[in-house]
């Protein structure tokens, strides 16, 4: 599903559109010219649905060399192994979602009271993973001809990223689960979720000038994305805390 000339929507599940497994979040495709490269990678069940949209928007799979995560929560990053041996893909994170999908630490994503709140069924899987290198602010990461700098922004997840790129003539924020349309935030009664860590990583983002918002989950604004921030960072700056996504 195409979005923009170089971005495309490949993957999402029942809190988006329903293209691939329901657990998957949304899973984008970036063409840098010349190389491509995945913005998160799905949960992992039935991952050869986002093969076949890549191949669909006419694309070759076996031409991604680099998959970026936004967090480790499993939605997110439950497919990174099978994209790593399936396609040699170099999987990218921050340096504490490296720790975790290393060592396939469930606890460390919070996917031990997931399972026991019903997000994810008993069985689900989770694997560890190679990681190419932990990312830290102000990182940089070259897809062909585009450029993309991290952004740590701890809150939904203490382990999360942002990344911000220049595509399409267009300023893009690839969010994760930080902030969504209408300016809500999705917070967890999770231990790796922090309401001060979430004011700070919103409140930052205010000015940014994004025009295009690629979110985890929910609607994807491709322009005017920042008065969904400044919403959020309005309502934290006044000591209250945004409308959630559930």
């Amino acid at each position: 599903m195409k979005l923009t000339p170089h971005i495309s929507l490949v993957g999402s599940g029942r809190m988006g559109f329903g293209i691939s497994h329901e657990l998957d979040c949304h899973v984008y495709l970036l063409d840098g010219g010349g190389e491509l490269a995945l913005l998160d990678a799905g949960c992992g069940i039935e991952p050869e649905r986002i093969v076949a949209n890549i191949e669909t928007d006419g694309h070759d799979p076996s031409t991604i060399t680099k998959l970026l995560l936004t967090h480790a929560h499993a939605d997110h990053s439950g497919g990174s192994r099978f994209w790593h041996d399936t396609f040699g893909v170099e999987v990218h994170c921050s340096s504490k979602s490296a720790g975790f999908l290393k060592h396939g630490n469930e606890e460390g994503i919070s996917l031990d009271v997931a399972r026991k709140a019903g997000m994810y069924p008993e069985g689900f899987p989770f694997q560890a993973c190679s990681v190419a290198g932990g990312l830290k602010e102000g990182d940089t990461l070259t897809i062909g001809n585009l450029i993309i700098s991290v952004m740590e922004t701890p809150g939904h997840a203490d382990d999360a990223v942002c990344y911000r790129f220049s595509l399409d003539d267009k300023e893009c924020l690839a969010s994760g689960d930080l902030i969504f349309f209408g300016g809500k935030i999705a917070l967890l009664s999770t231990h790796d979720c922090c309401i001060p860590d979430y004011s700070a990583s919103i409140r930052r983002l205010a000015g940014q000038k994004i025009d295009a918002l690629l979110p985890g989950h929910l609607v994807i604004p491709l322009s005017g994305a920042q008065t969904h921030i400044e919403k959020a960072a309005l309502k934290f700056r006044l000591l209250g805390v945004p409308e959630g996504i559930a």
